[in-house]
């Protein structure tokens, strides 16, 4: 019932509001010069050595950049996995910044990673750890909510649309933001023209257009994208869906060489504010 809520949300925002005919804000990529020094102490990190080999297609420095976040801050990031922007961003936040892990509830016969990844994030990054807190969306302390000045969630629309996560993850994601705070999102495109049926998250691609509307019919407003995150070499068209690519490789030695060629999937990168 939730999904057929979340889709039914799109077709409003698309026949209904008119949402989709506004123009989207012109690209912007962060320029070079954009990236702070201490952004790029954090990446050039010795901890960061085998996280390193995907700078090229993730381009931590200029996307966080464009998020706009600054030492100090507080960032949540949804569904951190193994801890690859976990350890970029908690030494660059700083000795006054602090990282906030947002999770799923885990399956009976899964550990909570509420409880054990502060530690694992601590060891994987130096830091103190009351620099580090860790939530489960469904469970989020009343107290932290109003407190974060960002959000990024990455790469993880597809799944929150398809396994019905999407209404109640991002209404929990808007109480945490502070009242000028952002979300980050940066998402496997589809083309504009792909189906409906392709484009239902199993296949992790996502039309823009329909991710803008899903995020702005939730209570934000988009104020920025960048094509930073871009790649033109993807058709984004294939039948075993984005983890055809690199680094899943679906297929495993049928036509990798092809696929590593590709390099991983055209993803938009969108910047969202809290609308009040």
């Amino acid at each position: 019932m939730r999904k057929k809520f979340v889709m039914s949300m799109v077709s409003l925002a698309i026949a209904g509001s008119g949402l989709l005919a506004w123009p989207l804000p012109a690209a912007s990529p962060a320029p070079a010069a954009a990236i702070a020094p201490s952004l790029q102490a954090a990446l050039a990190d010795p901890r960061r050595d085998k996280d390193r080999a995907r700078d090229a297609f993730r381009h931590p420095a200029e996307t966080l950049a464009f998020a706009r976040i600054a030492p100090g801050m507080t960032v949540a990031d949804y569904l951190p996995g193994d801890g690859w922007y976990t350890r970029a961003l908690v030494p660059f936040l700083g000795e006054k910044g602090h990282y906030v892990a947002l999770f799923r509830a885990p399956k009976p016969d899964e550990v909570d990673p509420v409880t054990t990844f502060p530690a694992k994030a601590a060891d994987w990054t130096g830091a103190p750890a009351n620099r580090i807190a860790a939530f489960g969306t469904a469970a989020i302390p009343a107290a932290a909510n109003g407190t974060v000045d960002r959000v990024l969630l990455m790469r993880e629309v597809h799944n929150m649309l398809r396994f019905g996560w999407l209404y109640d993850d991002l209404k929990a994601i808007r109480a945490l933001l502070k009242p000028d705070g952002m979300l980050l999102i940066e998402q496997h495109r589809a083309p504009a023209g792909a189906s409906a049926d392709y484009t239902d998250g199993s296949n992790g691609y996502l039309r823009q257009k329909d991710v803008v509307a899903l995020v702005e019919a939730m209570g934000f407003d988009l104020v920025d994208r960048s094509e930073v995150n871009a790649n033109p070499k993807d058709p984004a068209n294939w039948p075993d869906g984005v983890w055809t690519l690199p680094p899943v490789f679906t297929l495993k030695d049928q036509d990798r060489a092809r696929y590593a060629a590709i390099g991983e999937s055209d993803r938009m990168t969108l910047l969202f504010r809290k609308r009040l």
